[in-house]
């Protein structure tokens, strides 16, 4: 097999659409470096709980605990780019984490300043660019089609426009939060998701369909969003290994070993195809809460801690609903026993709420339903069936001051 299809002819002129992906670069680290700075350049990870780290003889780091003193069964949420060089990711347990990088400074999240973070740099953008595609706390597409000199050429650059664009973008991010972001601009969203990685951090890569070959093709298949594990693994068994030789393989191989539509969808992803547009609103299909335990907590020995966890679910969850402007119908709950399966239950409530005290007593009845004889890892609440509105509450039902059997706060003392 080919290593990668003849190179494609150079474009001489901007393509109908300029599309971009801007990626705060290790975002919740980057957030905590703000309030740290004693740590730029040190290897940070964030994830898992403040453990103490006991006297430090170097003196800056006295303060911070130390990922050799973590003790759980966390996860990484993310980590300094100093962190990653030595081997640890997000995801990855800390445990083993600590065994790559036990000096590596452990600090816990703070997801409402991420999210207060996240809130600046959307703004910032908005005010250059106003059509926005939000993908997450730290990722954006945005739309430069129509923004005012995208399309100017600068000193004979017919790309020049649209590279100053970009570095506005990023300065105004910089200027508005304090951190970096790298962005990618291309003719499609696909493009743009693989090219804002390129460069990384603080990069700006504007990438064009001749720049395909010598910038996309070397790289791994699985780079491109939406190649998972499995189809990785199949694609190794097929000899396919690149992006180059995906959009090598016949597009008849690929339809007989992934079916047609996948493998309609890898061929086009291979030659950088993607006619997606970038989508203003999107309705979210449910909202959850869920949290691991630091240790795996019994339903009833360890009834009195896991009751409060409960409830705080419960209640976060319905605070997520107000502040989105959501009611729902659909409420489910969702336990990992400490063997690792995942057990899920859902009811249908007579009426749409956003309610604490009607989500509490629902969820609570679901797991009537649910085997609770082995300990647990994790426990989640999700609502389901979103509709938009005020919410008012309904009266708190018959029965919602019924005892359950399980995960009952405990009584006050």
């Amino acid at each position: 097999m080919s290593s990668a299809p003849d190179p494609a002819p150079r474009c001489e002129r901007l393509p109908e659409r300029l599309i971009a992906h801007l990626d705060m670069d290790a975002f919740y680290a980057s957030v905590e470096l703000l309030r740290h700075p004693e740590l730029k350049g040190l290897p940070v990870v964030i994830g898992g709980g403040r453990r103490p780290s006991g006297p430090s003889p170097d003196g800056v780091q006295r303060a911070h605990a130390r990922l050799r003193d973590y003790a759980g069964r966390g996860v990484i949420t993310t980590a300094t780019y100093p962190a990653r060089a030595l081997g640890v990711h997000s995801g990855m347990g800390l445990m083993k984490a600590a065994a790559l990088a036990p000096d590596a400074i452990l600090l816990p999240v703070d997801f409402d300043e991420y999210r207060r973070h996240s809130r600046l740099f959307k703004a910032a953008v908005a005010e250059i660019a106003p059509v926005i595609e939000d993908r997450g706390i730290d990722e954006i597409y945005i739309d430069l089609t129509d923004v005012p000199g995208a399309r100017d050429a600068v000193d004979d650059d017919p790309l020049g426009g649209v590279r100053l664009i970009g570095q506005r973008l990023k300065q105004a991010v910089l200027q508005a939060t304090g951190l970096s972001c790298s962005v990618g601009i291309t003719p499609n969203k696909l493009l743009s998701k693989l090219s804002s990685d390129l460069d990384k951090p603080d990069g700006l890569t504007v990438l064009m369909p001749h720049d395909i070959p010598h910038r996309l093709w070397p790289l791994p298949a699985s780079r491109i969003n939406g190649i998972g594990p499995k189809a990785s693994a199949r694609l190794v068994e097929l000899g396919i290994h690149t992006i180059g030789e995906l959009a090598a393989t016949p597009l008849a191989t690929l339809l007989e070993a992934f079916g047609r539509s996948y493998g309609q969808w890898l061929h086009d992803a291979a030659h950088g195809r993607d006619d997606r547009a970038v989508v203003t609103w999107r309705e979210p299909k449910s909202i959850s809460r869920e949290t691991t335990f630091e240790r795996d907590l019994h339903p009833r020995d360890d009834r009195a801690t896991l009751g409060p966890i409960f409830t705080r679910l419960c209640e976060q969850l319905a605070a997520d609903l107000q502040r989105k402007g959501y009611v729902g119908r659909g409420i489910g709950v969702k336990l990992r026993y400490d063997d690792f399966r995942i057990v899920t239950r859902s009811l249908t409530l007579p009426q749409a709420t956003r309610d604490a005290a009607v989500i509490r007593l629902w969820a609570g009845r679901c797991l009537k339903t649910v085997p609770l004889e082995r300990r647990l890892r994790l426990i989640g609440v999700k609502m389901a069936s979103l509709v938009a509105g005020d919410g008012s509450p309904p009266d708190t039902p018959a029965g919602a001051s019924e005892s359950l059997p399980l995960f009952d706060d405990p009584p006050a003392p």
